[in-house]
């Protein structure tokens, strides 16, 4: 039997911060999840989201350090209306916008932004048009 993806996971040096930032787009965790060290979330398909406070990562790897972001989810808007707004409420919500809203040639109304610990979040929908 081969293995079979599962999960995503990213680390984070704040875990309510980083909570609070995908509650926003739209992902629920359990109660209390911000006082603990791993949370996950399940989403379309059944994976996994997972996240791990870097002191999580310490205790089975002493050797772990934060290193620079990476990676990155992309979540799929109901319509271009959704991608502005989704980016803006982001934006006053205190995150930093990476590209401000456009209408991609591949067909999509596309936006990046930051999360709390800089890994770059597209939000994106189909126009229904590619240049």
């Amino acid at each position: 039997m081969a293995p079979t993806f599962n999960a995503i996971g990213l680390a984070t040096a704040d875990m309510a911060a980083s909570l609070s930032f995908y509650r926003r787009l739209g992902l629920t965790f359990p109660d209390g999840a911000e006082k603990e060290p791993h949370v996950e979330a399940t989403v379309a398909g059944g994976i996994r989201l997972m996240w791990d406070t870097h002191d999580a990562l310490r205790s089975f790897d002493p050797d772990h350090s934060p290193g620079p972001p990476g990676g990155g989810w992309a979540f799929l808007c109901a319509d271009p209306a959704e991608v502005d707004a989704c980016h803006d409420d982001l934006v006053a919500a205190g995150h930093r916008s990476v590209k401000q809203p456009w209408d991609a040639p591949w067909g999509q109304r596309y936006a990046q932004i930051a999360d709390p610990d800089g890994n770059v979040v597209d939000l994106f929908a189909w126009t229904g048009s590619a240049d």
